[in-house]
């Protein structure tokens, strides 16, 4: 472990019950070693950017403070996506899952490895993704692509909506 430094971290999933799977990872998350969960968004509902024959994901962001470095980090974000029943070896790419946890922004690192790219390549142009992480940090700055609140104002994916636990289950 190391100095402490902040993640965030993308969350999604649209099947078994979307809204529990992503309150038990703030949970998780919460519970990692050497780990504090700071912020969570609300959560939003949006369409799958597959195949459009799959439900709707339910999203959401949440940053924390963590000594673990950025591997040991994705080690054990797959770790509780295989908890809460993700096979990512049976999975189609943007396909149905129970859960999704991505590492979007690690601090200021930017890497390049086949287990991990930071920030997410795709972070930066995705509404899931900015909508929650601008609640949290809209001044927080994606390396190599700007603010996310500017990120937000001039993204071009389809928009996405708060989630009602009351009206949706």
């Amino acid at each position: 472990m190391h100095a402490e430094t902040s993640a965030y971290i993308g969350l999604g999933s649209n099947l078994d019950n979307p809204a529990a799977h992503l309150r038990r990872a703030f949970t998780e998350l919460a519970a990692l070693p050497g780990t504090r969960l700071l912020a969570q968004s609300r959560i939003y509902q949006s369409k799958p950017l597959g195949s459009s024959d799959q439900p709707d994901y339910l999203n959401a962001v949440v940053v924390l403070r963590t000594r673990l470095e950025p591997l040991e980090l994705l080690g054990h974000l797959r770790a509780l996506e295989q908890q809460q029943g993700r096979q990512r070896a049976s999975e189609l790419h943007w396909g149905p899952r129970c859960l999704d946890l991505d590492i979007l922004v690690y601090d200021d690192v930017s890497m390049h490895t086949p287990e991990l790219t930071l920030p997410h390549p795709g972070a930066h142009q995705r509404s899931f993704v900015l909508y929650p992480l601008a609640e949290l940090a809209p001044e927080l700055l994606i390396p190599g692509h700007g603010s996310v609140r500017e990120l937000r104002e001039h993204c071009r994916t389809p928009a996405i909506e708060l989630y009602e636990e009351s009206a949706n289950g």
